[in-house]
């Protein structure tokens, strides 16, 4: 991963880009908030923010990007939420969470992500549980649990993803059991 310039955030004006396909911000550890304006990036597939360790939050504005197809946010280990017009994001495939090490939960708008095939939330220490609504991802071909410490149950709507090709449950250490039926 490069270095990003010092930004602490980004000008307004980004949103004024509206051809504007893949936004890169790895490296940008100064970063701490997007504009509200990222939201008119209508031909936004990529958005990389890994390595963005200030960022507390995103923008509910991120939910109108319409063409968004994956969103890196490995390494922002001060995100705290994510916003719940995630949900809204009809196009999206793709979800990287690695090591946003103060995300305690999942809004359960991401049950609405009908495209979603990949989740990944490998060290994200503080998440407990997760949203029974994770259960209606019917795309969800990847769900990383790798490190999820706190982690203390698997809900029985995991028995519902039929897509599920790999379901890392490495080092949840808390994870006692795993659910016997679906009820």
């Amino acid at each position: 991963m490069t270095q990003c310039l010092d930004l602490e955030e980004l000008p307004s004006f980004i949103g004024q880009l509206n051809a504007l396909q893949k936004l890169d911000l790895q490296g940008c550890s100064t970063l701490k908030e997007l504009p509200s304006s990222i939201g008119q990036l209508n031909a936004l597939l990529k958005l990389y923010l890994e390595g963005c360790s200030n960022l507390k939050k995103l923008p509910s504005s991120i939910g109108q990007l319409n063409a968004l197809q994956e969103l890196d946010l490995r390494g922002c280990s001060h995100l705290e939420e994510l916003p719940s017009s995630i949900g809204q994001l009809n196009a999206f495939q793709n979800l990287y969470l690695l090591e946003c090490l103060n995300l305690k939960e999942l809004p359960s708008s991401i049950g609405q992500l009908n495209a979603l095939q990949e989740l990944d939330l490998r060290r994200c220490l503080t998440v407990k549980k997760l949203p029974s609504s994770i259960g209606q991802l019917n795309a969800l071909q990847e769900l990383d649990l790798n490190g999820c410490y706190e982690l203390k149950e698997l809900p029985s709507f995991i028995a519902q993803l039929n897509a599920l090709q790999k379901l890392d449950l490495s080092r949840c250490s808390k994870l006692k059991e795993l659910p016997s039926s679906t009820s």
